[in-house]
């Protein structure tokens, strides 16, 4: 396995500076999603050192990026508030024991080769859970614009009636420095060179120095610890490793799902190797340092990964300068960040979470599927409403349900020679079911099984007797898209070809791969029926 694919001496002066951009980006998200978390803002730099390091040498990916999330972020704050209080001692170790469960669970889907898993998480689904996580993250963030306090360990209705109530408590200077930081922010995204979430977070800590805002009200991070990354191991019982467990679990799902995803997208951008279990490895890897050294559960960052792209980064080396220049922060530069203005790390992290509220994507779901429209809107009210370990519980059990929906009713059509399929029960209700003269082909769409073994042998029966009365007396099945058959189904279907044959039709298969023909005689559903290579063969041994 080679060190850092893809680094070269022509490519990496490139990956440097890509990596200078990189902690440019990451250090003042991280410190705003360690607060999200309910964590130290050490807890957040911490997650970018040996974690990041890690990962970038065990992954197969190039190009993306490991770090907490502004979704992870709000999973561990919203699981852990209602077993510790937010940044206290306990709290904290309960989020290193979070990590390290994670990273078990990661390492045991690397193990299993379980990284199809991330599959059933849709797009719909992601669009929605990750939409509610993202609202919920921005009324905290408003709060802190606004310089309201909310508790952050109630539910998002709550928290938006502490919000509104505290409206006639707004701080004039906290709103002007975020108003001023969201100004720099969206205008700054036309010079992408600049890494304008440092330069909002120097320009405001001036402006608060320079005034001493923070005596007219204006919160500030505050004293951050001064130290590298030490070896830790939580302190908690085995109870509360238990009740960890669950929230590790979701949290491990939607990191694997978005980090899967966004990692395969690049790869074939860019004709890139990828191995998504390996991938899983390197996730299980970068947890457990982040468990150990004091971070929290790291997933990957779909932003930062595209502005690595825009850079020209195609390998790992920016993960490891911004791990360097974090190492530095953390030892000798956590002076200059205790007087950052708290509605500055707030602009920072509302203007990152707004494209994940996914308004464009719950549009174009309207226009093109109202069904995934309808589904991405449970999994969003989920998520913010009823916590996102339900949210995500609701999420993969709309996915279930929605690939058990389609496996369930697979189209069912009648093939005619040189012309468009017709929907078998249609084709019956207008009598026009046979393919040529006598002889019905039916094409079922999918795997035969016990959910929809009654649809098939319905298809059956419905041609059958539409087909006899224009003078069918044979039935040909296109076995092409049947990769698999149950037992359910076999007796089903058993039923149906016996039915068929009472009636004087003739069943025959064709197009049937040696597995699918295999099984067929395995259930005992061949009898003395004839297999063809193709329907045009079919037709012409059975037709009049």
């Amino acid at each position: 396995m080679r060190i850092l694919p893809g680094l070269d001496r022509h490519s990496w002066r490139t990956e440097a500076l890509s990596g200078i951009t990189l902690a440019a980006i990451a250090i003042p998200l991280n410190i705003g999603y360690a607060q999200i978390a309910g964590l130290p803002p050490t807890a957040g730099l911490y997650s970018l050192i040996v974690p990041g390091v890690l990962f970038a040498l065990l992954a197969s990916s190039r190009q993306l990026v490991a770090s907490p999330d502004a979704a992870a972020a709000a999973l561990v704050g919203s699981s852990l508030a209602g077993l510790a209080t937010a940044g206290s001692a306990s709290y904290v170790q309960l989020a290193l024991a979070q990590a390290l469960v994670g990273a078990v669970v990661f390492a045991l889907c690397a193990v299993l080769k379980l990284g199809f898993l991330a599959n059933f998480l849709s797009a719909p689904i992601l669009v929605g859970f990750v939409g509610g996580l993202a609202l919920d993250i921005l009324l905290s963030q408003v709060a802190k614009m606004l310089g309201v306090k909310v508790d952050s360990g109630d539910e998002f209705i709550p928290r938006l009636g502490e919000l509104f109530a505290g409206l006639g408590t707004v701080n004039v200077w906290s709103v002007c420095l975020a108003a001023g930081s969201v100004v720099i922010l969206i205008v700054g995204r036309r010079f992408r060179a600049v890494p304008w979430a440092l330069v909002v977070l120097v320009v405001t800590t001036l402006v608060l120095v320079v005034f001493r805002l923070d005596d007219a009200g204006v919160s500030v991070l505050g004293n951050v610890p001064a130290g590298p990354p030490t070896f830790t191991w939580p302190q908690i019982s085995w109870h509360q490793w238990v009740q960890v467990l669950p929230s590790a679990v979701a949290l491990t799902l939607v990191a694997m799902a978005e980090g899967l995803l966004v990692a395969r997208r690049y790869a074939e951008k860019h004709d890139l190797p990828d191995d998504a279990n390996r991938d899983l490895f390197a996730f299980a890897a970068a947890n457990l340092g982040s468990g150990l050294t004091g971070g929290f559960t790291v997933g990957s960052s779909a932003s930062r990964t595209a502005a690595m792209d825009q850079t020209g980064s195609r390998t790992q080396l920016p993960a490891l300068v911004a791990a360097v220049l974090t190492l530095l922060v953390v030892c000798f530069g956590t002076a200059l960040l205790q007087d950052i203005p708290s509605p500055a790390i707030g602009a920072i992290v509302a203007v990152a979470v707004v494209p994940l509220l996914g308004i464009r994507d719950f549009a174009r779901l309207w226009r093109l599927r109202r069904f995934e429209f309808a589904i991405a809107a449970v999994c969003f009210l989920g998520a913010l409403l009823l916590g996102p370990i339900i949210g995500v519980v609701i999420a993969f059990v709309l996915s279930l349900i929605n690939v058990i929906r389609s496996a369930a009713n697979p189209p069912v059509d009648v093939l005619v020679p040189d012309g468009e399929p017709v929907d078998v029960f249609r084709a019956a209700r207008d009598g026009s079911v046979t393919s040529a003269p006598g002889v019905i082909v039916l094409r079922f769409a999918g795997p035969l099984f016990f959910g929809n073994a009654q649809l098939f042998a319905s298809a059956v029966r419905s041609s059958v007797t539409a087909g006899t009365a224009a003078g069918a007396h044979a039935i040909v099945l296109d076995c092409g898209a049947v990769t698999a058959i149950d037992t359910t189904a076999a007796d089903v279907a058993a039923e149906a070809f016996a039915w068929a044959r009472e009636n004087g039709v003739e069943v025959a298969f064709s197009r049937a791969r040696a597995s699918t023909k295999a099984e067929l005689e395995h259930f005992d559903l061949v009898g003395e029926s004839r297999f063809f290579t193709s329907n045009r063969a079919a037709v012409a041994a059975l037709g009049r």
